[in-house]
């Protein structure tokens, strides 16, 4: 049993023992307040941090194949589990567009939709978002209300973007969110100033206002670490785009982290109350134990919708387009302008799952996106090729100018080669994202005719 603390031969009687621990408890019973010392209260759900960045455009899992990870329903899935056992502050380092198109705009998007559905508290301003333009930032936030944040840019005009910061309170915790992105990736009409400068400012402007510093941090791996050893006054700072994910690592006084790489992974933070004022933390793969999130299948299906709807062409979508054949004065033919010459050749494609590549995408609902169209039809982009699926449904499936190039010249004057060695056009789809078994030798044998060795 606990004895009472004597003082100078004075004990304490066991009724006045009692009454401390009585006038404690009801204390806490009015206030609903254990906090001591910024702990997580009692019985309450303990804080977490999760924090995603560089999603690149990634709503799905980056590729085709089913042992990819990433993806926003695999992520809405975690997130909701953490949410049902922790108090979660949910936030992105940026980088989550893949390019300036209509495409890619409607897809960025899509993924903000995701991420407000999840909880989001902040995103970040990367390098992907300030080349979509201060005005277009401006007006996406006040029709969706995605809280961005960045506290080194401006307009042209010398105005912010977005707020420099953010303040979450979270399980008996303050927390400032303060976001930065390196210079480099400055765009016209979005100048950016200092990283290190705009943090120190902020967190004067903040005095007594927090008890963590939390930087979002859109920097390369070099400026980085660089970044995070000179600013000993943040808690965390939070990075990309890195290549690869950094696991939480000490810098000094400070935690640095990074979730990057196409959305596969999520940095996962907690207090580190051994510690005063430290966190400690992991980062995690989305893989494909995780099921989908229905909240998330939802908005993907929405988006399909739009893209449906828009009907993008090639040269909206913002993918690749060959640079030779757009500039070369020649023309897709189509499949039925090789049978008449080419009948064997023909027949053993129309056996093959080139000629049914579109169907894949259809039973998947994928027949819509730009980004899967380019490797399902044929000549995307190039002259006489695939525009969109509603102007140019005699070019869906991979037939064989896919593989030889443009057939027109050829097709008028037998003379004239086809512009594509085959044999070199295989990995422009079959790589690592979408067909990461793909074996040469192999594939080429199953699709190999005529005797052909191009």
């Amino acid at each position: 049993m606990l004895q009472p603390r004597q003082k100078t031969g004075f004990r304490w009687p066991p009724w006045a023992w009692f009454a401390v621990f009585a006038c404690g408890a009801a204390a806490v019973w009015l206030t609903g307040d254990m906090t001591v010392g910024n702990r997580t209260p009692t019985g309450a759900r303990p804080l977490e941090i999760l924090v995603s960045g560089d999603t690149s455009g990634w709503i799905v899992p980056c590729g085709c194949t089913s042992n990819q990870s990433g993806g926003l329903l695999r992520r809405g899935t975690f997130i909701r589990e953490q949410q049902s056992q922790h108090e979660v502050v949910l936030l992105d380092v940026g980088g989550a567009a893949a390019g300036t198109s209509p495409y890619e705009r409607a897809k960025f998007e899509a993924i903000l939709a995701g991420e407000l559905l999840m909880g989001l508290a902040a995103h970040n301003l990367g390098g992907a978002e300030l080349a979509l333009g201060a005005s277009y930032l401006r007006e996406l936030a006040a029709r969706t209300k995605v809280p961005f944040v960045s506290a080194n840019t401006s307009d042209s005009a010398g105005q912010p973007i977005a707020d420099a910061y953010r303040l979450v309170s979270a399980a008996g915790r303050r927390l400032a969110i303060v976001g930065v992105v390196s210079p480099r990736y400055a765009a016209a009409d979005c100048p950016v100033s200092e990283p290190q400068a705009a943090v120190l400012a902020t967190r004067k402007k903040l005095a007594g206002e927090f008890d963590s510093l939390i930087v979002l941090a859109y920097l390369p791996e070099d400026e980085l670490r660089q970044f995070a050893a000179s600013l000993p006054e943040a808690d965390v700072v939070l990075g990309g785009p890195t290549g690869q994910s950094i696991a939480p690592v000490r810098v000094g006084p400070v935690l640095l982290a990074s979730a990057t790489n196409k959305g596969k992974f999520l940095v996962s933070l907690e207090p580190d109350d051994s510690h005063a004022g430290r966190w400690r933390g992991k980062a995690i793969e989305m893989t494909a134990e995780l099921a989908d999130d229905e909240g998330q299948q939802r908005n993907l299906a929405h988006f399909r919708a739009v893209l449906a709807e828009k009907d993008f062409s090639a040269a909206e979508s913002g993918q690749r387009l060959s640079g030779l054949m757009t500039t070369l004065d020649i023309q897709v033919a189509g499949a039925t302008s090789c049978r008449d010459c080419h009948r064997a050749e023909s027949k053993s494609w129309e056996a093959s799952a080139h000629a049914s590549a579109w169907q894949t995408l259809v039973g998947q609902g994928a027949h819509v996106d730009s980004y899967c169209q380019q490797c399902h039809t044929t000549g995307f982009g190039w002259p006489g090729g695939f525009v969109s699926r509603g102007r140019t449904p005699e070019r869906v499936n991979v037939a064989c100018e896919s593989c030889h190039g443009p057939a027109d010249a050829h097709a008028r004057d037998p003379a004239v080669h086809t512009p594509l060695a085959a044999r070199e056009s295989c990995r422009g789809c079959h790589d690592r994202d979408n067909s990461p078994d793909f074996d040469f030798d192999k594939y080429w044998a199953a699709i190999t005719h005529g005797g052909s060795k191009e």
